[in-house]
């Protein structure tokens, strides 16, 4: 009787599906024909995103303005100009017609980017994968640097209310602060963004008719000045209000029709914002509708690059990559009366640094 060994003839050593390619059991030979990198890199991409996106709260509320690529990296937003009211009529007389026109306001986009490089050592012997670590703090990052250039583009608006001075003992107002320099900050007279300064902004965007964000205004707080807010009677938090798929990324509470937005990037400023005290302040910005524009280009939205060692190691594959890119204009101002930026103190105005 004649044995025959079947494994010889078997193929499945020669065609094996690798992280990479198709690779060959026996000779480690790789086929170039075919890649399968993109497995991994969505993976990746799917990771920066969702961490990302955790993080960004000024984003989520301005207009965005598709940019088609090939173009230049200009965008121009362009907006009606008002007319007057209408005068009284005479008999027989033509009124003088009014002129129509529009403003045009312009965004530049800029491209931003990081990366990190990871040894092969470090990734054969870390216990944790540091591809994958790498990834999620790269979406902080990118997290972090979209919002710090809305936050410190949004600065610049000249709408700006100061809170009053309020006696810590009897909460009854010290005198209203027309610049930082007066914006008391000791343990007895405070400026502090109250429940009363909230209604204030409120009134003055209604004033100026401000039109709302789904039926209420939207207020970015940094936590320092949340935890003076929260202790007012009149605080709703957002849970109790709205419906889970209402809520807005980083909501906390409501108060006088304003849904307030938690941010650890809001601004905590120093230097010619510092308050009577030598502390720092900080800004709490108000908006409607459409305040300010942000840039969507095309091939150019926050992308994750992962270069493996086989790439990019050099001849002894000894690093891989991990990293991203995208292109902003961080933000542009479209209606200066939409953005109210509300400046106070707060409890934590000696121990908070400028961010």
């Amino acid at each position: 009787m004649d044995f025959i060994n079947l494994q010889l003839f078997a193929d499945a050593g020669t065609l094996v599906n690798a992280t990479t390619n198709y690779v060959n059991a026996y000779t480690g030979e790789a086929e170039s024909h075919t890649n399968l990198d993109t497995t991994l890199k969505a993976f990746y991409d799917t990771e920066l995103l969702e961490n990302a996106r955790a993080e960004m709260f000024y984003a989520q509320f301005g207009k965005k303005q598709p940019l088609p690529a090939r173009h230049k990296g200009l965008v121009e937003w362009r907006k009606w100009n008002t007319f007057a009211r209408a005068t009284k009529l005479e008999e027989g007389v033509i009124p003088t017609g009014q002129k129509i026109g529009q403003t045009a306001l312009y965004g530049n986009i800029d491209q931003y980017g990081t990366y990190a490089t990871i040894s092969d050592v470090l990734e054969l012997r870390a216990y944790d994968p540091v591809i994958l670590g790498a990834t999620e703090e790269m979406g902080a990052s990118a997290a972090e640097t979209q919002e710090v250039l809305i936050r410190d583009a949004l600065l610049v608006n000249t709408n700006v209310l100061y809170c009053d001075n309020i006696t810590i003992a009897t909460g009854a107002s010290a005198g209203t602060p027309t610049e930082p320099g007066q914006m008391e900050a000791s343990a007895t007279v405070m400026s502090l963004l109250t429940p009363d300064m909230v209604a204030k902004a409120a009134t003055k965007m209604k004033k100026d008719r401000v039109p709302t964000i789904n039926g209420k205004y939207v207020a970015v707080v940094h936590p320092s000045v949340a935890y003076d807010l929260r202790k007012s009677d009149g605080w709703m938090e957002a849970h109790k209000y709205a419906a889970p798929g209402e809520i807005f990324n980083g909501e906390i509470g409501e108060l006088h029709g304003v849904r307030f937005i938690e941010d650890t990037f809001a601004p905590v400023l120093d230097g010619e914002y510092a308050n009577k005290a030598g502390t720092v302040t900080y800004a709490t910005y108000f908006f409607g509708k459409d305040a300010f524009g942000i840039i969507d280009p095309e091939g150019g939205a926050l992308q994750m690059i992962v270069k493996n060692k086989g790439e990019i190691g050099g001849p002894l594959e000894q690093f891989s990559t991990v990293g991203y890119k995208f292109e902003t204009n961080g933000a542009t101002i479209l209606y200066p009366e939409r953005l109210l930026r509300v400046m106070s103190a707060s409890s934590f105005s000696g121990t908070d640094e400028a961010n």
